[in-house]
């Protein structure tokens, strides 16, 4: 417990993740309100015909650009330790190595869990509001769409720590976070042929098909398998990291 203390007073002492989640909730609401604008205009226009939205249309600024601020603000709730120096001085303090990374990872994803639901009410009804449409969580799969906002941002920030301690240095721990869904993942897609057998066993791309986003691959397993396939592979990360920082030298 005292651990877990030190690691919440550290992180309730620095700037950026404040700043990080203040930067998620504005820009992610803010993209529901300007979608939610510019479908009005179309519909308006006679452009567009719809009755009804989606979940998941509501939380394209969520899963889109706050899921990146909540990784960036993990990775370096750890990499900015490394960096200074101060990882040492915890672990001379602390010597199970793993018990601190991992209440990190706990407070992080505890954070993370709030910042997503708020995220998620907020840009729901901003996106009906604005838009005049719409959404019912009784119609198909719109309630798991919404609320696996915050689940997916609780899975990014352990994802993040885990990353951020195999790494352990902010510019290449964040370029790997952020390049492996919007880079990798999507021009492995796009192989001809191959592609779409290859797409399917994409960790992000899995998420995304249980947000509602499934794209162009036909994955063999439903939605709640793909939440699966990515928690899997946020353990295995995250357990390479526990790993690893008992062998390394900080």
């Amino acid at each position: 417990m005292s651990v877990l203390n030190a690691e919440r007073i550290k992180l309730t002492s620095t700037k950026s993740p404040i700043w990080c989640s203040l930067i998620a909730l504005v820009v992610s609401v803010g993209m529901a309100a300007v979608f939610g604008i510019f479908l009005k205009s179309m519909i308006s226009s006679g452009d567009l015909l719809i009755s009804e939205l989606t979940a998941s249309d509501t939380q394209l600024g969520a899963v889109n650009f706050g899921a990146m601020l909540v990784m960036i603000m993990s990775v370096l709730a750890v990499t900015t330790e490394y960096r200074f120096g101060v990882i040492r001085t915890t672990f001379l303090a602390v010597p199970h190595r793993a018990q601190i990374i991992a209440s990190k990872a706990l407070l992080l994803a505890i954070v993370a869990a709030v910042l997503g639901s708020v995220i998620a009410v907020l840009s729901y009804y901003v996106a009906q509001a604005t838009s005049g449409v719409t959404v019912d969580l009784g119609a198909r799969d719109n309630a798991r769409e919404l609320f696996g906002v915050p689940i997916y941002f609780t899975l990014l920030a352990v994802l993040a720590v885990g990353v951020g301690t195999l790494v352990r240095q902010s510019a290449g721990a964040i370029s790997l976070l952020l390049l492996w869904p919007l880079v990798i993942e999507s021009l492995l897609t796009l192989i001809p042929r191959v592609g779409k057998y290859v797409g399917e066993f994409g960790p992000f791309n899995n998420m995304s098909y249980f947000l509602g986003n499934q794209g162009p691959i036909d994955f063999r397993w439903g939605p709640w398998g793909g939440l699966l396939y990515f928690t899997a592979f946020v353990a295995i990360v995250f357990g390479a990291s526990l790993f690893l920082v008992n062998k390394r030298d900080a």
